[in-house]
């Protein structure tokens, strides 16, 4: 008897894009999948970075964990994930990147719809192909369409991102580092960014930390291991109430934004997961587009340089027109205005 791949018994399966940002975007189409069907299971690939992100994601079952080569296929690689994905019998692969690699694996493991934009000539490997992937100019705007019937308008709004941390996992991990019961309002400042020019300046996030701690503050630096070098710096300049959390580990990350009163940071992934988190979210653009690239979730402030002009365009011929905006144009002064502010407000709500 064959079974329709759409049935809820038939887990359906999200490819993302690899960046942490795009991640956590991807938990709308989590949720608008799950408001159709409230009770077929929704898997994600995910590399190992990301994997993190799942288990803070309502609705997502799990993430199927593999770590695709860069700038070359990995035969072996997506053989081996093409078996897994068999085993879990999905009805269904929504497929966000355009990448012809991303569709190989869901092709080779059988899963009979493969939704996704044509892309790089994905004919064969995808059976329900998308088209006018640019005429929508928000990444959330083609993701989300691809989990809609073909031809569907798109909702006026998208359902937000959420990552939800337990109560009881946040004090266990704040006691683990020596962070529990802290007094003071706690910052963190993110300072890394994936993209050329999109890092505030790491000396303008030393003299924030300066006064944040002079203002009896706790600072965070979070980031990867390529930011251990700007955490240094932020401590030497800030002294002992800053704390360098960076690391290998995402999972860190992410309970640090939970424990957040105020989150400082560039336009990156780490934006993505605080605002998701429902963190005060303080974040810096420079020479990528806020309407763009923003959250959909609400964002305490939004920092750009001066200048209306390249924003309005912005909207109307895309990126481009404040590609060369330096994020130096951001003062520190409009920084510090905009974390007093919350804080004034009563800083982190939740």
């Amino acid at each position: 008897m064959t079974i329709d791949p759409t049935h809820p018994d038939r887990p359906v399966l999200i490819v993302p894009f690899v960046w942490i940002g795009d991640f956590v975007r991807c938990h709308s189409v989590v949720r608008l999948l799950k408001a159709e069907a409230p009770d077929r299971p929704v898997d994600m690939v995910s590399s190992t970075l990301c994997a993190p992100l799942a288990d803070y994601m309502p609705g997502v079952r799990q993430a199927v964990i593999s770590d695709q080569p860069r700038k070359r296929l990995g035969w072996a690689v997506q053989r081996e994930l093409a078996v897994r994905l068999r085993r879990n019998g999905y009805g269904q692969a929504l497929i966000m990147s355009r990448k012809w690699k991303a569709a190989l694996a869901p092709a080779m493991a059988g899963i009979p719809i493969r939704t996704g934009f044509a892309g790089e000539a994905r004919f064969g490997l995808l059976n329900d192909i998308r088209w006018g992937e640019h005429l929508l100019p928000r990444m959330i705007d083609q993701m989300g369409a691809l989990a809609l019937p073909k031809g569907s308008p798109l909702p006026a709004e998208w359902p937000l991102p959420e990552l939800k941390v337990p109560a009881g996992e946040l004090a266990r991990w704040r006691e683990l580092r020596g962070l529990a019961g802290e007094p003071r309002p706690i910052i963190t400042l993110s300072p890394g960014a994936v993209g050329a020019g999109k890092a505030w300046p790491p000396e303008y996030y030393a003299a924030l930390a300066k006064v944040l701690a002079a203002d009896a503050a706790s600072v965070w630096v979070l980031g990867g291991p390529a930011e251990k070098d700007t955490a240094r710096l932020i401590a030497e300049t800030a002294g002992p109430r800053v704390r360098d959390l960076t690391g290998n580990d995402l999972r860190n990350a992410v309970l640090a934004l939970a424990a957040a009163d105020v989150s400082v940071t560039n336009d990156s992934g780490l934006m993505h997961v605080s605002a998701a988190l429902g963190a005060p979210t303080v974040a810096i653009f420079g020479p990528t587009s806020p309407w763009h690239w923003k959250p959909l979730n609400p964002v305490a402030a939004i920092l750009e340089p001066p200048g209306d002009q390249a924003r309005q365009q912005a909207r109307l011929i895309g990126n481009e027109a404040v590609a060369q905006r330096p994020t130096a144009g951001v003062s520190v002064d409009s920084v510090l205005a905009a974390v007093r502010k919350v804080l004034s407000e009563g800083g982190s709500t939740r």
